[in-house]
C-alpha cells in the first residue's frame, strides 16, 4: 500500500454512502424483510442481509428470492423493494459512530467533502436531507447522475469537477472493491472502510487501496498524518 506521506495535498474527501458514510443496512434489511413477508416468505436474519447491502437492490432480491434476474417477476420484486425502501429510507439510518466528528474535522481543516454513490438520486437526495447533510456536501453524485456508475471512474471525476479539485487532490473512501477500483482508475488515493458492509469472502488488502480504516476515527488519523507530512 502507498504511504499517505507520498500522496499530493488533499482538498476534497469523497465518501461512498451505504456502508461508509451512513449505516443504511437496518432500513434496507427492513425493506427486504417486508417484501419477503408480503410474498409469504420468512424474513432473513440481519446478519445475512448486512454484507449484501453495498451491492444494491438487485443483490438483495437475489438474496431473498430464487428468481431469474432477467425475468419480469424479478423486475417486479426489485421495484417493490425500492418502493418499500423509499418509504423507509431514513427510518433507522444514521451516520456511523464517529462520522460526525470526521466531517467536522474535514471542514475545520478547510477541506470540502462530498458523496459518490451508486444509489439512485430519488433515494440518495431525500436520505441526505434527512441526515441534514445535503447543504454541507460540496457534491452529491448518485448512481444515475452520470451515464456510467462505479466501478467506472466517471462519477468520481464528475465529483472532482463539482468540488473544484483535481483527482489527485481527492481522497475516496468506500467499503466495496468497485469503490477502490473507481477511485484508482480516476487517479485518486483511496481508503477501504473496513467498518462497512464487507462480506466474509472480501479481501480488501488485495484491492490496491492506500489504506484500511477500521473505524471512522481512523480517517481523522490518516488525514492528520497526511497533513503532517513534509
Amino acid at each position: 500500500m502507498t504511504s499517505p506521506s507520498h500522496l499530493p495535498g488533499l482538498r476534497t474527501v469523497l465518501f461512498d454512502l451505504d456502508g461508509t458514510l451512513a449505516d443504511t443496512a437496518p432500513d434496507l434489511a427492513y425493506a427486504l424483510n417486508a417484501l419477503l413477508t408480503e410474498q409469504g416468505r420468512a424474513p432473513l436474519p440481519y446478519a445475512a442481509i448486512r454484507p449484501v447491502v453495498s451491492h444494491g437492490a438487485t443483490a438483495l432480491v437475489r438474496l431473498g428470492f430464487a428468481v431469474a434476474t432477467e425475468s419480469a417477476e424479478f423486475s417486479a420484486l426489485r421495484q417493490r423493494l425500492l418502493d418499500l425502501y423509499q418509504y423507509n429510507v431514513a427510518r433507522e439510518t444514521r451516520l456511523f459512530d464517529g462520522m460526525p466528528d470526521v466531517l467536522r474535522h474535514i471542514e475545520d481543516a478547510g477541506l470540502n467533502w462530498g458523496v459518490v454513490t451508486n444509489k439512485p438520486a430519488f433515494l440518495t437526495e431525500p436520505l441526505m436531507r434527512a441526515l441534514d447533510l445535503a447543504t454541507r456536501a460540496i457534491c452529491i453524485v448518485s448512481g444515475d447522475t452520470t451515464a456510467r456508475r462505479k466501478p467506472h471512474p466517471d462519477p468520481l471525476l464528475h465529483a472532482c469537477r463539482l468540488a473544484g479539485s483535481a483527482a489527485a487532490q481527492c481522497l475516496y473512501i468506500g467499503d466495496a472493491e468497485r469503490d477502490i477500483q473507481a477511485g484508482r482508475d480516476a487517479g485518486m488515493p483511496t481508503l477501504v472502510a473496513a467498518f462497512g458492509y464487507l462480506g466474509a469472502d472480501d479481501r480488501p488488502d488485495t484491492w490496491g487501496a492506500d489504506g484500511l480504516v477500521h473505524q471512522p476515527a481512523d480517517i481523522i488519523r490518516w488525514l492528520d498524518t497526511r497533513a503532517a507530512a513534509p
